[in-house]
């Protein structure tokens, strides 16, 4: 058993991590963000498509580059990109009972929204499980990796890193909390991924080791049922 013992707080990335990647619920708020930028800038799909991913490598995120170079504003972009079909994810009686067995406070910290948390949490049935959601707009739309964000987080909630476990899709994203001294655990996925997508700015593959990472699994259900948690 992986033993947690030490661990008082539970964190949760929510995109590609509270939900399988494979189920590809990610690859439509991508396509709507494509569309956002089509409408907005008044851009043709390829021209489009490819300043998406230029925001999103340069800028953390691709809110942030729209913010930044053409003053967008963040809601209208948020409301839009999350307005999706969420028939692919799955209500997980498995997770849940896995979740609401872990000891202590439990928090999911994501660069979506607030609102997007909610649907896709209550989607999968596990929203009242969590004692509070942390979104973009709570970090003043700056994403993680960003350290100030981390600290915003740890603040608003109380948190004392080194008792506290973040769980994340993208390995980047582990970096600031191991540096914090949390524990830190990769969730992998044999899922494709986009062809475009910054090579360091995507979900990790199974195989894929970080000096950053103290766990990695490919199935977030199995490995929080088999912790060794405080009693």
């Amino acid at each position: 058993m992986t033993d947690f013992s030490h661990v008082e707080t539970y964190i949760f990335d929510l995109d590609n991590t509270l939900y399988p990647a494979d189920c590809h619920l990610f690859k439509q708020i991508d396509a709507r963000m494509t569309r956002f930028i089509e409408e907005t800038l008044l851009l043709p799909q390829e021209q489009a498509r490819v300043l998406q991913k230029k925001y999103y490598a340069v800028y953390g995120t691709t809110l942030s580059g729209l913010m930044i170079e053409h003053d967008v504003k963040p809601h209208d972009f948020m409301d839009y990109v999350h307005d999706i079909d969420l028939s692919p994810v799955d209500e997980n009686a498995a997770l849940r009972a896995a979740i609401e067995g872990l000891p202590g406070k439990r928090y999911v910290f994501t660069n979506g929204s607030v609102r997007h948390a909610e649907n896709v949490a209550g989607k999968i049935g596990i929203l009242d499980l969590f004692d509070g959601i942390f979104d973009i707009e709570q970090a003043d739309f700056r994403p993680k990796p960003h350290l100030e964000t981390y600290q915003k987080f740890t603040e608003r909630f109380g948190i004392t890193p080194a008792l506290s476990a973040m769980f994340e899709d993208m390995p980047e994203n582990l970096k600031t909390a191991h540096d914090m001294g949390k524990t830190t655990v990769l969730v992998q996925s044999e899922a494709e991924w986009f062809a475009d997508e910054p090579a360091d700015k995507r979900p990790a593959r199974p195989g894929e080791h970080f000096d950053h990472v103290h766990h990695v699994t490919q199935d977030l259900t199995s490995f929080l049922s088999g912790l060794k948690t405080a009693a």
